[in-house]
This record gives C-alpha cells, structure tokens and sequence, in this order.
C-alpha cells in the first residue's frame, strides 16, 4: 500500500477495505483532518497502526471489527509480596506509570481465568489472594488511557513477562454504556463497579451460575459486571455482563451486554444489550438495543432498538422498528416504522412510516406515512394516508386512501362548497371533505316557499368515480333530518344522488342529475303539522316500500373550490 497525503479517516477504510474488515473508534480519537504517509509492503496490521499514531492507541478485535482505543499510557505491575501455601495464592503489589514512575489509582488488577479482581488504591496499592493449587496467576492492569498489560506469576515465583502471549488480548465485545448514563443505573451499582466497567470494557467470560443479594455482595464480586451466566439467582438485585438462560430477582436484575432466554424481576429489568425470550418485570423494562421476544411489565416497557414481538403494560416505547404487537392501557410509541399492531387506552403513535394497524379508544397518529388500518373511538391523524381511517374524525396532510368518519379533513385534498335546489328543499348549502376516494357531507337546507316551509340539517358521504378536466361523475348517500315545526316525531329524508358535474373554470362547477328518496317518519296519518310548514312530504306519485314512502327527483347546483 503507497499512499501519500491522504487523511487518516480515508486511510483507515483503505486499510479495512483491503484486510475485509472494519474500523470502528471515537471521532475524538485523532483530528479528521489529519494528515499521513503509508507506504508499506508485507507487514501487519498492527504495526502499520503502530507507526500511524506512534504507540498512543491501543487496539481490539471483535468479529469484523477493530476497535481502536486512546491508550497514550503505559505501566507496569510491580509485585511487592508474594505467598505460596496450602490451597492458597497471594499476591500484593502496585500499579505504576512507566514514563512518570506515579503510582496510578483506581487501575483494575484481575485474573480473567479465576474471576478475581481489585481495584488499586490512592498509592497505586493492590492486594488479591486465590485460593486452590495453581501452577501459574496471570495478572492483567486496565484502566482509560493506558494499554494494557499482562504479567505471569509461576508457583516459583518467577516473573517472565517475556514471551507470554494471552490468547485472549485480541478478543473483545461490544459493552453497552447505557446503564452507566443512566442515573438509576449509577444508583444501583457501586462507584468501583463503574471503574470496573471503565478499566475493563472489553472483557467478557462465560460461566453457569451466580447468585447475589445486591450488585456489590454476589458470589462473583467486582467481577460480576464481566461475567455472563446461563443461572443467575437475585436476592434483591443482581448486576451481571448477561446472561444465556435464566435470570430471577426479587427487586431487580441490570445486565451489560445480551440476556437469554428468560428474566423476571419484582420491579425492574435493565438490559444494556438485546434481549431473546421473555423478559417479566414487577413495574419496569429497559432494552438497550433489540428485543426479540415478550416483554411483560405492570407501567412501562422500552427497548432503545428495535422490537421483534410483543410488549403489554401501562405505556410501551420502541425507539426503533416494531415488528409485532404493543398492547397498554395507556399509550403505545413508536419512533420508528412499525410493521405490525399497536392497541391501547388512548393514544398510539407511530413517529414514521406506519404498515400495520393502530386501534385505539381515543385517538392515533402516524407522522408520516400509513398503509394500514387506523381506528379510534374519537380521532385519527396520518400526514400521508394510504390505507382506511375510520374514526369520528380523521385528519391527514395528503390522502390517496380512504377516511371514513363524522368529519373527514385532508390539508391538501377535497374541500368543496355545493349550493343546490332539488325537488323537495329549493335553498341548499354543503360542505364536502376528504379526497377522491371518499368524501364527508354537511349539508343545511331551507324551503322557502309560503305555508310549505322546510328546515333541514344532515350528513352525507360521496365517492367520485370518474373526474376529468371537464366532467366528472360522482355518487353520494345522505340522511337528514327534517324540521316541521315541532320535534314531537322524527321525519327522516334519506337520498342516493347520481351527480353529473361541468368544470366551467377553475374553482366553479355546475352539477345536477336524478335522487333516489326514501322518506321515513314517526308521525302518525293524521298528524297536523305546524302553521307554515309543508304537511305532505312525499309527492302523490311516491311508492310505498315496507309502509315508507320512495321516488325519484333531482337536484343541481354550483360548487366552489
């Protein structure tokens, strides 16, 4: 690889690109604008990235990753007591800063295969002891801005940091640091945990069981953070790397990294990683990456990822994609798109695209777009509706789908106003709402002629079939109610209309065609209507269809916008 003048960030793809891997590091770690020299032939990885940040960057590997690390420091471990026994180890020492020679407080000293570990004190002092026969301690130092360091320490008490290789000194994980940024997090956990978590982020063992009364008196101690257990057993609460079986706690249980299969807690969960399976908490549930499963809790679940699923409580929030069911009482959120189906109490909500269905006993909202279904006890809003609103009102930006409802309103749709006479009311206005596909009607109406006065008020629901530049063709079903004189009886006026419109210019049309009308009333036979209002309703020539009266008339008129 020859590269000249080129900046470090385009270097480190070029190096990636060509070893089939990754780089992944903080934006901080060195200025983007940096620029360097590469010209190397046959030589590793390592030792190019050795002479590009001369030795002040530390490196790990997971999977098809590198992960680079600000590591400017550099120390030692010097062993100060050392004392071999009868099924006992014991090893005191310090942790020292090679450049400065000061001793460094709060490193991290731990033995990864025995599971112990100290943290260093003021004077860089640390003490452990290990009990068992052991042929060999190997000792490792960790802390934020130094590389870390390995050392062996044979039964003989020799010490050969020459030509020990740790197997494990390139392996690494992916930590979440949610926990930590959480105050409840920090509040359940102890301050040298934290310093653990910081020292050591990348170091993760596997074993069967643990079991703790609260994070800092557990049967792994300090170690508990690095450690993932297929059977972990809560007293009170538990703080653990994951697990991959079975969790259980009293009050709760907090996890670093991944949680399989099953975890219940008296009030609260709090995953770093994703969880698989069921995850049942008395009060609350936190995902800090995917969740893939049930997620049971009496007031809130959240996953910060995505939800592969189902999530039942008070309010549930995905920050991702949902894919499954949100069932609360309360509200459901997604930030996300969601491909599956959200019902609660009151409110759903869908922060992008929105391909399923939202039933709600109050109201939805899709903020961008919905393909799907939308139905609730008093409104629904989607910016693009694709799919079926039915609710007492609906509300959308744009729609191509269809709004069923009491009010219909599309911001950039179908807003007409209709000024019509027919065969019955000659003084009509109405409102028409929504778009092409269906379309809501209000509509008032007086008959002004003498001793045959007519109030009426009603609603109605039109579709166009066919809307040219010119003429358009278009259906409506209406029901109103007719006033004369008294409210002692209901008189109802029910009407099929086939319209026939002209598009004379921009904003004005003329219409008219035939309405099929079916007249059903309370009012007995002989009933006498009020002074000045119409009294036969039905024209001599209606029919009588199951002791109601129809026929055919007409209606035309204007429509503006």
């Amino acid at each position: 690889m020859d590269i000249k003048g080129e900046k470090i960030g385009l270097v480190l793809q070029k190096i990636g690109k060509a070893g089939g891997f990754y780089f992944t590091y903080n934006g901080a770690l060195f200025a983007k604008d940096s620029v360097v020299n590469v010209n190397v032939r046959n030589k590793p990885v390592r030792e190019i990235l050795d002479e590009l940040f001369e030795g002040k960057v530390d490196y790990k590997e997971n999977e098809e990753y590198i992960i680079l690390r600000y590591a400017v420091n550099h120390f030692s471990i010097e062993a100060e007591s050392i004392v071999t026994a009868e099924n006992l180890y014991s090893i005191t020492g310090r942790v020292v800063d090679i450049q400065t020679g000061k001793r460094v407080k709060n490193a991290s000293v731990y033995e990864k295969r025995l599971l112990q570990s100290a943290l260093t004190d003021e004077e860089g002092f640390f003490s452990l002891r290990f009990k068992g026969e052991h042929s060999g301690i190997i000792l490792t130092a960790s802390k934020e801005t130094y590389r870390d360091t390995s050392i062996i320490f044979l039964s003989s008490i020799d010490v050969k940091p020459e030509g020990y290789d740790d197997p494990d000194k390139e392996k690494g994980t992916f930590f979440s640091d949610v926990l930590d940024n959480l105050k409840i997090g920090r509040w359940l956990t102890s301050s040298k945990q934290r310093i653990q978590n910081m020292n050591m982020p990348s170091f993760l063992t596997n074993m069967p069981l643990q079991a703790s009364l609260t994070p800092g008196l557990s049967s792994r101690g300090s170690m508990s953070g690095s450690v993932v257990n297929k059977f972990s057993l809560n007293l009170v609460g538990g703080y653990t790397a994951g697990v991959d079986g079975l969790e259980m706690a009293g009050v709760f249980n907090m996890n670093k990294a991944d949680v399989k299969y099953v975890q219940l807690a008296g009030v609260l969960n709090m995953v770093g990683g994703s969880t698989e399976g069921v995850q049942m908490a008395g009060v609350f549930n936190m995902v800090g990456k995917n969740a893939n499963g049930v997620q049971l809790s009496s007031v809130y679940n959240h996953v910060k990822g995505n939800l592969d699923g189902i999530q039942m409580s008070t309010i549930n929030y995905v920050n991702g994609l949902t894919e499954g069911l949100q069932l609360s009482a309360v509200s459901n959120t997604v930030n996300g798109n969601l491909r599956g189906f959200q019902m609660t109490g009151i409110l759903n909500a869908v922060r992008k695209e929105s391909n399923g269905m939202q039933i709600s006993a109050v109201g939805n909202m899709a903020l961008k777009g919905m393909r799907g279904v939308q139905f609730s006890g008093i409104f629904n809003y989607a910016k693009h509706n694709k799919g079926l609103q039915l609710s007492l009102i609906n509300i959308a930006d744009t729609s191509t789908g269809v709004s069923l409802g009491l009010i219909n309103i599309v911001k950039h749709g179908y807003h007409k106003l209709s000024i019509s006479s027919n065969d019955l009311i000659n003084a009509n206005v109405s409102f028409k709402s929504g778009n092409a596909n269906l379309y809501t009607i209000f509509m008032l109406g007086k008959n002004f002629v003498d001793n045959e006065n007519i109030e009426t008020f009603g609603l109605g629901l039109g579709h166009d079939f066919f809307s040219g530049r010119k003429l358009s063709f278009s259906t409506e079903i209406s029901t109103q109610h007719l006033y004369l004189g008294r409210w002692d009886y209901a008189n109802i006026l029910n009407k099929f209309h086939l319209n026939f419109q002209l598009r004379l210019f921009k904003g004005f049309s003329v219409y008219g065609g035939p309405v099929l009308n079916y007249y059903v009333t309370e009012a007995p036979s002989d009933y006498v209507t009020a002074s000045g209002y119409k009294s036969q309703i039905a024209p001599s020539n209606s029919k009588k269809i199951n002791g109601n009266s129809a026929w055919l008339g007409w209606s035309a008129g204007i429509t503006l916008f």
